[in-house]
């Protein structure tokens, strides 16, 4: 029997020749991915399988998926299914249909994602709330550490970046590139590529929610001063205050947003 059903697998062309186009086909890695499916949320979990194939390198970028009809016989599923995989799949960007030549993996790019999340938050202001959660979690330990390892090179860069931020102060301009160079000098200081890029997704996350404050009257001012703070602490090499200065800044910025919220009746 199971004789049968690899020699009928191989009369479909499955699984495709080549260790990197299907390295792992019988392996143990990924045994339990392609099997039937028994979840009543069919399309979920097969997107689900074919994305964690697609980020491990088993179905590498630029290289066709496997047919619809070859995919629906070794998932156990119809051919329906796996089509709507595939649009949730696309939908995130992990995949793209080109006419008359296949569904293709698409390398990740974060912006794809971003995007949309940046918009939904312009408007969704219970994910401001746990965005800015995010922030004080996340950006007071990022001042935190950088205290102990911030260089001079650094302390130069934050400070241009402030004396920028003084002069668009006066002149009435906004200053939301500065204030994103701020906090990206800040996650660099810390030596940590990871926290960098956490950072910059953060920052792009935050586009809209900093439009929305720097509008308001003495919201650019409060910005800079909220820096200086975690500046002085940088240059001391205080840890603490730094951490401290950078929550303090955070909030400010909460309670900013908060009054520019539209009250919601009803």
């Amino acid at each position: 029997m199971a004789r049968q059903h690899l020699l009928r697998s191989a009369s479909l062309g499955w699984p495709p020749t080549g260790r990197r186009h299907f390295r792992s086909s019988f392996g143990a890695h990924d045994s339990d991915l392609i099997e039937p499916i028994r979840k009543t949320r069919v399309a979920e979990e097969i997107a689900d399988r074919i994305r964690v194939l697609i980020l491990d390198g088993t179905f590498p970028a630029g290289q066709a998926l496997p047919a619809e009809r070859v995919l629906a016989e070794r998932f156990g599923v119809s051919r329906g299914s796996i089509r709507d995989a595939f649009r949730t799949l696309e939908t995130i960007g992990l995949l793209v249909t080109r006419h008359g030549q296949g569904t293709f993996p698409q390398e990740l790019d974060v912006n794809r994602l971003i995007a949309p999340l940046a918009s939904v938050l312009s408007y969704r202001h219970e994910l401001q709330d746990e965005l800015l959660d995010l922030r004080r979690m996340f950006e007071p330990a990022v001042a935190r550490v950088a205290a102990t390892r911030v260089t001079d090179e650094d302390l130069a860069d934050l400070e241009r970046i402030l004396d920028a931020q003084r002069k668009k102060l006066k002149t009435g301009r906004s200053a939301i590139v500065e204030d994103t160079a701020f906090h990206h000098v800040l996650a660099r200081a810390t030596r940590n590529r990871a926290v960098v890029s956490i950072m910059a997704t953060l920052n792009d996350l935050l586009v809209e929610s900093r439009k929305l404050t720097m509008k308001q009257k003495g919201r650019p001012g409060r910005s800079i001063l909220g820096h200086e703070a975690v500046v002085t602490a940088l240059r001391q090499r205080d840890a603490g205050a730094a951490a401290e200065a950078m929550r303090e800044h955070i909030d400010q910025i909460a309670d900013l947003l908060h009054a520019s919220t539209p009250v919601r009746h009803g």
